[in-house]
């Protein structure tokens, strides 16, 4: 958290709600990386080649970014190795239990007032809050 700032906070969200809205605008679809990568591994043909130019975007964007600032800001985690693969599989497993992630609820689906994603929003909200107080404050992780 060394290099945020209100101004960098600010940047990332609009960044982030105006290829949002692009996206729908143009392609008609809903940005949800969870469900973009999941139609990866289930491929339908007329559907992979977006879907992996736009991963391939989000893998390149950082590297051009640092490119362009003169490298990339450090990343430090300070967690073992067995609980970030056990929070990666139960990410995955809420998001589809779910249906969906914070990028397709809680990006799109809050800005089109969906009931569905306000809830799962919130659930996801609430799921990380108690996360964090059970792991750092009575785990010690």
């Amino acid at each position: 958290m060394e290099n945020f700032t209100p101004v960098s906070a600010l940047i990332g969200g609009l960044l982030i709600g105006t290829s949002a809205a692009l996206f729908l605008l143009l392609y008609g679809r809903i940005t949800g990386i969870s469900g973009i990568l999941g139609g990866v591994l289930k491929p339908v043909r007329s559907d992979v080649a977006w879907r992996l130019s736009f991963i391939a975007g989000l893998l390149i964007a950082p590297l051009l970014y640092g490119a362009v600032t003169g490298g990339l800001p450090p990343v430090e985690i300070d967690a073992p190795l067995g609980l970030l693969i056990a929070a990666g599989l139960l990410v995955g497993f809420g998001t589809r239990l779910g249906s969906g992630c914070t990028s397709g609820h809680g990006v799109c689906g809050i800005a089109r007032l969906s009931p569905r994603s306000l809830m799962a929003t919130g659930v996801f909200m609430a799921t990380a809050i108690l996360t964090v107080l059970v792991t750092r404050h009575f785990l010690g992780v």
